[in-house]
C-alpha cells in the first residue's frame, strides 16, 4: 500500500501542470488558436486513441527533454492519448481546454488508484491505524524526545572528542614487587628482598588516513628497576620493567598500511620490536601490561633477537589465511658511516605460520643477527648473565658476534577461554672474526586462561628453561640448569 500511495502522490502539482503545458496537446485534437469551442474539442476527441506505451508515438524520442515525464504519464497512469496518425505533437501550443481535459483524465486515474488501494487495505484498517496513532500519541512524543536528546548528546560528544582523526588510549601499571631467597645467583651476597613500589604509564595516539592504515605515536614514563642486581641474574626480570626516571619519552613511532590486498607492511622509526610486528604464538600472555608478569614468560626470546631502533616488516596473508609469511629487517642507530646496511647491529627475520585447523597455529622462525660488540645481546636479556660467558654474551662484552636463531612455536586453542602454547629455540653464535663458536638452547610450555573467575582476569601457568649456554669454545658453558 505504501508503495502504491507513493507512486500516486509523488508528482507534485507544479510538475504535473508543467507536463501538461508542454506535452499534452493530444487530448482534444488539433484546433485553431483563434477559436476553439468545447463542441469542437469533443468532436476531434473522437479521433484520439488511448496509448499504452510511449513508443507508440512516432514523433517522441528518448532524447526529448520531457521524455521521462511523458513515459510516466503514459505507462504508469495511462492518461495520455495520441492522434490517429500515431503522433503526439508535443511542440504545438496547449489551450486551456486541452489542459483541463488532460488534467481531468489524470485526476480520474489517480482517484481510481486511490479507490483500489483503499479497497485492498480496507477502511477499517485505516481507522484502526488512526486510533493507534491517537492512543500512543504520548509514547510517540516521548520517543521523539529521546531521539532528540540522543542526537544532542551525540553532537556534544563529537564537539568535545579528543580528535576526529586520532584515538587516544592509555595504560598505567602500579606494581609492588620484591625478590625472595637466600643467596644471589652470582654468589655476591644475599638476595635483596626489599619491597618496592613502581609504575609505568603509556599514552598511545593512533591515527588513520584511509581507514585501513594506522599511525601510532607512543609516549612512556616508568621507574620499575630490573631485579638483576637484587637477584644476581637476568632471569628475574619483570615483563614491564624499565626505568627512565618517570620522564615521558617517545618510545614508538610506526606506520602500518596495506599496499595491496593480503599484504601488511609496518615501518618502525623507533624501537622496532618484532613481538609487536609478527605473531608470537602466546596470545593471552604476550602483553607486557596484561600478560605474563615475567620477561621470559611473555614469548620466545627469538623475537627479542631482532629488536632495534628502526625497521620494516611485511606479512603476506590475511587474518584467516592458513599460511602466512613474514619478513623483517631491523637496525640500531649506526655508530659510524662505515657500518652500512649489512654491518653493525642489525637483524633479518623470516617466519612461516601454518594453521592446519582453526584452533591450531604453528610457526617456524629464523633470525640472522649481527652485533658489532657495542651492545651484544643474543637472547634479549632473558637468560643468565652470571659469568663473563653467558647466554646473553657468549664471548663476553665488546666482542663482535654473528648469530643464527632457529625457533618453533605453537598455540592450541582448547576452548574460547583457554590456550595451550609453547616454544623451543636454538642459537648458534659465532665470533665474527671466526675464533670461537657457541650454542644456546631454551624452551617453555604455557597455559593461559582468560576471564578466570571474573571478566578481564587472566590466569597464566608457565614452565620452561630460559636460555642456557650449552656449548662454547675457549670458555665454560652453564654448569647448572635453571627453570622458570
Amino acid at each position: 500500500m505504501t508503495k502504491l500511495f507513493w507512486n500516486v502522490f509523488k508528482l507534485s502539482p507544479i510538475v504535473l501542470a508543467a507536463t501538461f503545458f508542454t506535452a499534452n496537446s493530444a487530448f482534444a485534437g488539433e484546433v485553431s488558436e483563434k477559436s476553439t469551442s468545447v463542441a469542437e474539442l469533443s468532436v476531434e476527441s473522437n479521433n484520439i486513441g488511448q496509448v499504452t506505451s510511449v513508443s507508440q508515438f512516432s514523433d517522441v524520442q528518448p532524447t526529448d527533454w520531457a521524455f521521462q515525464a511523458l513515459q510516466s504519464l503514459v505507462e504508469r497512469y495511462g492518461c495520455i492519448a495520441g492522434y490517429p496518425n500515431g503522433t503526439f505533437r508535443g511542440n504545438r501550443a496547449l489551450t486551456r481546454y486541452e489542459f483541463a481535459a488532460g488534467l481531468n483524465a489524470c485526476l480520474d486515474r489517480i482517484n481510481e488508484l486511490i479507490a483500489i488501494a483503499t479497497e485492498r487495505v480496507g477502511s477499517g484498517d485505516l481507522e484502526t491505524l488512526k486510533r493507534l496513532q491517537e492512543e500512543y500519541a504520548a509514547e510517540l512524543a516521548t520517543l521523539r524526545g529521546r531521539v532528540d536528546a540522543l542526537e544532542s548528546r551525540s553532537a556534544k560528544l563529537e564537539a568535545n572528542q579528543f580528535s576526529t582523526t586520532a584515538k587516544l588510549s592509555g595504560e598505567v601499571i602500579m606494581a609492588a614487587s620484591a625478590a625472595f631467597g637466600d643467596e644471589k645467583a652470582n654468589g655476591n651476597g644475599d638476595v635483596e628482598d626489599n619491597v618496592i613500589l613502581s609504575n609505568r604509564a603509556r599514552l598511545n595516539f593512533d591515527s588513520s588516513f584511509t581507514g585501513k592504515d594506522k599511525l601510532r605515536v607512543r609516549l612512556q614514563a616508568r621507574n620499575t628497576p630490573e631485579l638483576t642486581d637484587a637477584t644476581g641474574t637476568r632471569m628475574a626480570r619483570l615483563g614491564f620493567d624499565g626505568d627512565n626516571g618517570n620522564d615521558f619519552e617517545l618510545t614508538e613511532l610506526n606506520y602500518t598500511f596495506m599496499p595491496v590486498k593480503g599484504v601488511t607492511v609496518k615501518v618502525d622509526a623507533n624501537e622496532a620490536d618484532l613481538n609487536d610486528n609478527v605473531n608470537v604464538f602466546n596470545p593471552l600472555l604476550s602483553s607486557s601490561g596484561s600478560g605474563a608478569i615475567s620477561r621470559y614468560g611473555r614469548f620466545s626470546p627469538i623475537y627479542r633477537a631482532a629488536s632495534g631502533d628502526a625497521g620494516v616488516t611485511a606479512t603476506i596473508g590475511g587474518k584467516n589465511s592458513p599460511i602466512k609469511l613474514s619478513g623483517s629487517y631491523t637496525s640500531t642507530n649506526p655508530t659510524d658511516t662505515d657500518t652500512g646496511f649489512f654491518n653493525g647491529n642489525n637483524a633479518f627475520l623470516g617466519q612461516v605460520e601454518f594453521k592446519p585447523i582453526k584452533a591450531l597455529n604453528i610457526g617456524a622462525t629464523y633470525v640472522r643477527r649481527f652485533d658489532d660488540g657495542s651492545s651484544t645481546n643474543v637472547t634479549g636479556s632473558t637468560g643468565s648473565s652470571i659469568a663473563g660467558n653467558s647466554a646473553r654474551r657468549p664471548f663476553g662484552s665488546g666482542v663482535a658476534t654473528t648469530s643464527n636463531h632457529y625457533g618453533v612455536q605453537a598455540a592450541l586453542k582448547l576452548s574460547k577461554t583457554t590456550t595451550l602454547g609453547g616454544w623451543y629455540g636454538f642459537v648458534d653464535a659465532d665470533q665474527t672474526n671466526g675464533s670461537g663458536d657457541s650454542e644456546v638452547q631454551y624452551w617453555a610450555a604455557t597455559l593461559g586462561m582468560k576471564d578466570f573467575g571474573a571478566k578481564g582476569n587472566v590466569l597464566g601457568l608457565i614452565f620452561g628453561q630460559p636460555p642456557k649456554l650449552t656449548k662454547i669454545t675457549n670458555g665454560t658453558p652453564d654448569q647448572d640448569t635453571s627453570y622458570h
